[in-house]
């Protein structure tokens, strides 16, 4: 992964329009190479940024010529209150389904990192994961969501949709706050963005679906697993629906500074863009620190909806990863068929083919 890769996940990472082009469309694919953030202490050292992507393979299917994906803004959307940070409409970009995959949808929810101050929010609404204004009109599908069979033949012929980041809490605030220079206003609207472009997406067909996917990376990731069930109640009993979080699952736990550093960016997310209404509300009545409520290892316990968890096996916290999922992940999965995938078998050539195998064998 490039250098101006690893940046602080408080911050959106300052990325020339090529690097941004292919990190939005390998933002898409899902695979080992994911990773858990390694935090040391907020906004110091470099960090991962929240992008998930796939390493380029020597023995790669030779694949389709780029095929731009127009963005679709919401522009309707302001009335509703669905704005990014800077009060700019929200977007996505659709590619449309055809054949056996025309009435099939899967959904990717871009990662991108949180802001969790006042001061970090202003910064970060001058970018593309705060303001519509920044973000490329065009992107290039790849991993889940490309069109070339060869690359990805499970999904390809679906109706596709990479959903843009631009409220810094994982589509899950629903508040405003003046900016750091008192000049503006600070849009927190994820929750709004969220049902907004849902909402769009349902008139455009989703709401006739014959099976539906639910993806994202990183704080995307996250939002997969808080809005898994809503998505899920969205369509007929009988529709088969699945969440798949990708390098999302972030741990309430000591960082090796000896501090919870994933905590304070997490306390600070959840009191400045008041994101409780996505919150487990039995959570939300067991625990007195709403924060709790905001880790993946509490959402899980409400989730009722067939999920995937994909985090990859060569993170260095991930053995405490297993100590303290694998109980969790037993004690609920019978409710809502957790899967958690660490590695990759031999037998799967990627962790993306190891996802499709989930999907095509999975009990619903």
């Amino acid at each position: 992964m490039a250098t101006d890769e690893f940046r602080s996940p408080l911050l959106p990472p300052q990325r020339p329009r090529r690097v941004i082009r292919a990190a939005a469309a390998w933002a898409a694919a899902l695979s080992v190479a994911a990773t858990l953030a390694l935090l040391l202490v907020a906004g110091l050292g470099p960090l991962p940024s929240a992008c998930c992507g796939t390493s380029r393979s020597r023995h790669r299917p030779r694949s389709s010529p780029p095929d731009p994906v127009e963005l679709t803004l919401l522009a309707a959307a302001r009335d509703k209150g669905a704005v990014c940070l800077d009060g700019s409409p929200p977007g996505y970009h659709l590619q449309t389904g055809s054949g056996a995959g025309s009435r099939s949808w899967l959904i990717h929810l871009e990662g991108g990192g949180w802001c969790d101050t006042v001061r970090s929010c202003s910064s970060r609404r001058m970018t593309y994961f705060g303001s519509s204004k920044f973000m490329q009109r065009h992107i290039n599908f790849t991993g889940i969501l490309s069109k070339d069979p060869a690359l990805n033949p499970d999904f390809y012929s679906w109706n596709r949709v990479f959903v843009r980041y631009c409220d810094g809490a994982s589509f899950a605030g629903d508040s405003q706050h003046v900016d750091q220079d008192g000049n503006a206003t600070l849009f927190f609207r994820g929750r709004r963005i969220w049902e907004a472009v849902l909402d769009e997406l349902m008139q455009k067909g989703l709401a006739h679906s014959e099976q539906a996917l639910l993806t994202g990376c990183s704080a995307g990731g996250l939002a997969t697993l808080l809005h898994c069930n809503d998505f899920r109640a969205r369509f007929p009993p009988e529709v088969p629906v699945k969440c798949l979080p990708d390098a999302g699952f972030f741990l309430n736990v000591e960082d090796i500074s000896g501090q919870r550093s994933m905590r304070s960016v997490y306390s600070g997310v959840v009191r400045l863009q008041n994101v409780t209404e996505v919150l487990p509300k039995g959570c939300l009545l067991a625990k007195k620190d709403p924060t709790e409520c905001f880790f993946p290892g509490e959402v899980i316990k409400s989730i009722r909806t067939p999920t995937f968890i994909l985090n990859s096996a060569y993170d260095s916290w991930y053995r405490m990863l297993l100590r303290r999922i694998y109980p969790l992940l037993m004690s609920h999965g019978a409710a809502a068929e957790l899967t958690f995938a660490a590695a990759t078998p031999r037998r799967y050539k990627s962790s993306m083919d190891l996802g499709r195998r989930w999907w095509m064998t999975s009990r619903l």
